[in-house]
């Protein structure tokens, strides 16, 4: 089976816009956003308040150790591009160092940009599904409108009404799943799970989740050894140290960087082509 429709390329944005580049941004995600002293992070940080570890360049002095700082966090988090269309786009690269009015409109355009950048990334995904094809004219035209308002003055982002795009979006991503996963479920038939199903700390080794809907389902510190999760909609399903190691995620949608960074993993680990093993995996693997 294949995820992805012949000759739908052209119906593709360009996924590097969609992916961060922090050589790009005004180190906005480690300024911006607050953080509390907790598992992911060793000190509190208010928002709008530059980390510790920013450099003047607005990089990272502690970049390649992280996790071993106690930034747990920062490896996992994904702007989804939105930190440099912010710097380069919206406010045409000039930083906020300079200016404290541009600084605050800056840090309260990032995290709603963020969230319109993720949007077009699992809308992205849906327009190369091959069974999308009834709603793809939908599709197309509400990610050019997603597209559009990430190219909206900064005053105007900031008054956009997110959660209500993000309502209509959802409800196009929930029929592009039952479209995706009916296929898959005519091999197999599968339970369906609620929103939000709560598996925490389950043992759930070698689990057959073949096209199931887990969306926002809690799957926190669980042991997903080897499961089986082809085919099966995962949208904001949370694998915070949830065990990875030889599961098959592969032909899963709507799965993100930052839900596999949250994960545990090793080389066994399969998952989508778009998706990379996280760092933290390969040390993981090489001690075993």
């Amino acid at each position: 089976m294949s995820n992805t429709a012949n000759g739908t390329s052209q119906l593709r944005t360009n996924r590097n816009d969609l992916r961060a580049d922090c050589e790009s941004c005004f180190g906005l995600c480690c300024t911006a956003l607050p953080f509390a002293a907790s598992a992911d992070f060793p000190v509190d940080k208010d928002g709008g308040v530059p980390c510790s570890n920013l450099t003047l360049d607005f990089k990272c002095s502690i970049h390649q150790n992280l996790r071993q700082e106690g930034f747990r966090g920062c490896s996992v988090y994904d702007c989804f591009g939105a930190g440099q269309k912010v710097s380069k786009v919206t406010f045409e690269g000039k930083d906020w160092r300079t200016d404290s009015v541009r600084a605050d409109l800056m840090f309260t355009v990032f995290p709603k940009m963020q969230q319109l950048q993720e949007m077009l990334w699992y809308l992205d995904e849906a327009l190369t599904l091959e069974t999308s094809l009834p709603i793809r004219d939908d599709l197309r035209s509400v990610f050019s409108k997603t597209e559009r308002l990430t190219l909206l003055d900064p005053k105007d982002i900031v008054e956009l009404d997110i959660p209500a795009h993000r309502a209509v979006v959802n409800a196009l991503l929930l029929k592009v799943s039952e479209l995706y996963r009916k296929h898959i479920h005519s091999q197999h038939h599968k339970k369906s799970f609620g929103r939000g199903a709560d598996f925490m700390g389950a043992a759930l080794r070698k689990a057959d989740f073949r096209g199931a809907s887990l969306r926002g389902a809690y799957f926190i510190a669980s042991d997903l050894r080897e499961a089986d999760l082809r085919g099966a909609d995962l949208i904001g399903a949370d694998f915070r140290d949830a065990d990875l190691r030889g599961a098959d995620l592969t032909e899963s949608i709507f799965l993100t960087q930052a839900q596999v960074n949250a994960a545990k993993g090793d080389a066994r680990t399969k998952l989508p082509r778009l998706l990379t093993k996280p760092a933290h995996w390969v040390h993981a693997s090489r001690k075993i």
